[in-house]
């Protein structure tokens, strides 16, 4: 099962770093191989041929473009998606600008943009923990079996609250929120998998054991192999 991991990778990225050990625990502790290839945002072009697609942590990104085009192959392919933090952020501009024609920018990657979809949180979540309330019958609930979760993040920037409605009326779904409503996952119903945190699932324990998120996505992934067969 081959997956793209879209991003620009670091040593200096906690998240990439634990990224090696979550795959080798997924292959030992429930059997799910995912043959990872790191692909930088400036390559990302050619991503169809991937069984799944993973945006991981890491903004700013080198490329805005690459990004976008990872959560866009996904999206029309119908590939099974995971995207974290920065994943999150630009699956949501990818969604505005290619399904609803907004005019919308990431204020990290273009602060002198007319309109934002992504601005800096009010208060930084880089390093905090926090509650986050799933919705009843949604695909993240059923993966963490629980209504609730307490979710790591290394995040300054979050999904404009002006933009919600426009994003839900054109087929989004918003499915985890903090205490005071800010958004923090997305759905793309109908999608075989396509789930976007702005928490970050790779910093979930010591590494040892995968966040249920992550299993769920290799598990679909390994699913549309099986089908595509």
């Amino acid at each position: 099962m081959r997956i793209a991991l879209v991003g620009d990778r670091s040593p200096s990225v906690r998240s990439h770093a634990r990224i090696p050990q979550i795959l080798q625990s997924l292959r030992e502790r429930e059997g799910l191989a995912l043959d990872a290839y790191w692909i930088p945002t400036p390559d990302a072009t050619d991503l169809e041929g991937f069984d799944g697609i993973w945006v991981p942590p890491g903004s700013p990104y080198r490329s805005e473009e690459g990004a976008l085009n990872a959560a866009r192959t996904a999206r029309v392919h119908g590939i099974p998606f995971l995207g974290t933090c920065g994943g999150f952020q630009h699956a949501m501009l990818e969604y505005a600008r290619g399904v609803l024609g907004l005019d919308v920018a990431h204020a990290e990657n273009d602060p002198a943009a007319r309109d934002f979809l992504l601005l800096p949180l009010e208060c930084s979540l880089a390093g905090h923990e926090g509650l986050v309330r799933l919705a009843p019958g949604s695909l993240v609930e059923q993966i963490m079996g629980s209504s609730t979760t307490v979710e790591r993040y290394n995040c300054s920037y979050g999904l404009n609250a002006d933009y919600e409605q426009r994003l839900v009326f054109g087929g989004l779904r918003f499915t985890g929120r903090a205490d005071d409503g800010a958004i923090r996952v997305a759905e793309i119903p109908g999608h075989p998998f396509f789930l976007a945190t702005l928490f970050q699932p790779e910093l979930h324990g010591d590494g040892s054991r995968p966040h249920p998120v992550i299993t769920a996505f290799a598990t679909a992934v390994s699913r549309a192999k099986v089908a595509v067969r």
